[in-house]
């Protein structure tokens, strides 16, 4: 017997394949029960979301009870996007945390001064971007349990000191133990087991001597890095762009809600990953308003402000959008 699927009922298994967190799943799979068909072709379907909900709500009390307890490297998510500081001891990150987003950081001028992660929230424009100094890579590795902070994070940013005789260990130490752990820089060929993180590297204490040449070096013997931004948390060299450049490598876009007869919200925007959809951007303002979506109007990307588009249009940076069910 055919199971004829609802359009509902696909929306959401949709939201589902598109869902990262364990609750995001969890509320989509509740979705596909409570509007999928209840007849004897979809007997396998059900049973089959009641085993996947069961093993995801057994994950996500599991999640918690290490949150409480155990896993002092869970910070949660708040913001536009959370990006970690990773860096050796005394590589600056502390001090970058500290001035970007006004966090009590611990800086000290010996190693090892951050024990655990510390969260802050940096300002780039109208929204707020998650900046967290975490505990020192070292020569041996990572703290216990720090690679699943890592894995968390939406992206990071690689802080190695451009003072410091030891600058391309430092570099080969931040990349090796993450890679010898799967982790890769975005645009790294994908393998079984790799796991593709967006990362920026910034070159910390620009302001002291020798720093110019010591980062000629880094990029002549190391040009696999990609760009490595000179900052100081001295002169401030750099600060004022690297907000921007932490939106950039969210790679997330800003929408602006508009209710019909009414000026749009230009001060709280919702922020979605960039190429997500009309449809996308309804289900972010409410579930129910994305399942009876019949079509938007958006002002930003159209052809012409107010250009009426369907639901599978892409959102652009900047989109006012209004909502029409």
């Amino acid at each position: 017997m055919p199971a004829n699927l609802t359009p509902q009922y696909k929306r959401a298994e949709d939201a589902y394949r598109q869902a990262k967190t364990t609750p995001e799943k969890i509320e989509a799979i509740e979705d596909m029960m409570r509007v999928i068909p209840k007849h004897k072709g979809t007997e396998h379907i059900r049973a089959d979301l009641k085993k996947r909900l069961a093993k995801l709500r057994s994950t996500d009390e599991q999640q918690k009870r290490n949150r409480g307890g155990t896993d002092i490297f869970f910070v949660e998510k708040h913001g536009a996007g959370q990006i970690l500081a990773v860096g050796m001891p005394n590589s600056g990150k502390s001090a970058l945390v500290g001035k970007l987003t006004k966090a009590r950081v611990n800086i000290a001028p010996y190693p090892y001064a951050t024990h655990a992660p510390v969260p802050g929230m940096m300002p780039f424009e109208d929204i707020q971007i998650q900046f967290v100094d975490m505990p020192p890579v070292t020569s041996e590795g990572l703290v216990t349990g720090m690679m699943g902070g890592l894995e968390r994070a939406d992206a990071l940013l690689i802080c190695l000191d451009l003072s410091a005789p030891d600058l391309l260990e430092q570099a080969e130490n931040c990349f090796g133990v993450m890679a010898e752990r799967g982790l890769f820089p975005t645009g790294k060929a994908a393998v079984e087991g790799m796991n593709n993180k967006p990362m920026l590297t910034l070159g910390t204490k620009v302001d002291l001597p020798d720093t110019a040449d010591n980062l000629d070096a880094l990029l002549e013997l190391r040009p696999d890095l990609g760009p490595v931004h000179p900052v100081s948390t001295e002169t401030e060299l750099g600060l004022d762009v690297l907000p921007k450049c932490c939106f950039e490598l969210l790679d997330i876009v800003r929408i602006y809600s508009k209710q019909p007869g009414k000026p749009a919200d230009k001060i709280d925007p919702f922020t979605l990953p960039r190429g997500r959809t009309v449809v996308d951007f309804a289900r972010a303002v409410h579930r129910e308003i994305a399942a009876d979506l019949k079509y938007a109007r958006v002002w930003g990307s159209g052809k012409f402000a107010g250009q009426t588009v369907q639901r599978d249009h892409i959102m652009e940076d900047g989109d006012i959008v209004e909502l029409h069910v």
